[in-house]
């Protein structure tokens, strides 16, 4: 099914496949009805853990909620229900789109640093530095953030692979032990293969810290250090550079606490990458 909002020439309106079916829907799938009626916006930045807990009904039966509206499940109903929501509110403020991102990419800074917990991020820092089989899950957009973090992590010395291939992933994730630290890159922890991939590193033992905007997701079922960031999509803003921001802000933060546990080795692996690179220049 295509997730294009129209098909056939018509619009296919959340709202309006809601009212279809409503005589249809059981008093759990109600629950979730009039949620989505009394928390609109909210609903555009919710994981399905999150909407589940809020209606008080199983993930199992949010999905069967969807699908009763002819939906492939919730992230469809999300992009054309954003789209909606966009078409039915433009925004006429006289802020320039220049100044909007700029100041949505100080507040994304500023929330994450907000939302960070001290406690997890120094647990984080520990298992990563005194692991010698660490390797990054991302894809997409959080691919290039993890592939960013292995070029911080190369230059303080620490050997990591980075891995963004899904099929990669789960066969790497193979070999783990209890000896594996994994670091899971995933703006809403929803993403399936890198779920799948965690569930299986999660099987062999490897220990699993997740960089996320939101606590409770698949995701962050199997993780045992949760990093949140602040910045939430829609899903007309995937892959966005306030997204990116949030999750390079939280890299940051890591690889910068495993350069402090070690100061002396990091400037020395930092000098001779400087000399190494230097005759790449003119």
């Amino acid at each position: 099914m295509s997730t294009s909002y129209f098909e056939n020439g018509n619009a296919r309106k959340p709202s309006i496949l809601m009212e279809q079916y409503k005589p249809t829907f059981t008093k759990s799938e109600l629950k979730i009805y009039d949620y989505i009626q009394e928390h609109p916006d909210q609903v555009l930045y919710c994981s399905l853990t999150e909407l589940s807990e809020a209606c008080e009904v199983a993930e199992a039966t949010i999905l069967r909620f969807f699908r009763k509206l002819q939906l492939k499940g919730f992230q469809e109903f999300k992009l054309l229900f954003a789209q909606e929501v966009s078409s039915a509110s433009q925004d006429n403020s006289g802020e320039t789109y220049i100044g909007k991102i700029k100041n949505s990419a100080i507040q994304a800074i500023s929330d994450s640093s907000e939302i960070v917990s001290k406690k997890s991020l120094d647990e984080a820092i520990e298992r990563i530095a005194s692991s010698k089989d660490v390797v990054l899950f991302g894809i997409g957009s959080s691919g290039i953030a993890g592939l960013d973090m292995h070029n911080r992590l190369m230059r303080i010395g620490k050997n990591v692979e980075v891995i963004t291939d899904s099929h990669f992933q789960v066969m790497r994730a193979a070999s783990m032990t209890d000896n594996t630290v994994v670091v899971a890159i995933s703006l809403t922890g929803s993403t399936k293969d890198i779920v799948d991939a965690v569930r299986a590193a999660k099987e062999n033992g490897a220990t699993i810290i997740a960089l996320t905007s939101y606590a409770k997701s698949p995701l962050t079922k199997f993780a045992d250090v949760v990093l949140l960031s602040s910045a939430k999509e829609s899903p007309l803003d995937s892959g966005s550079l306030v997204s990116k921001i949030s999750q390079l802000y939280l890299i940051d933060l890591v690889c910068t606490g495993l350069a402090m546990k070690n100061v002396e080795e990091a400037k020395s692996i930092k000098m001779k990458i400087s000399e190494n690179t230097s005759s790449k220049l003119y």
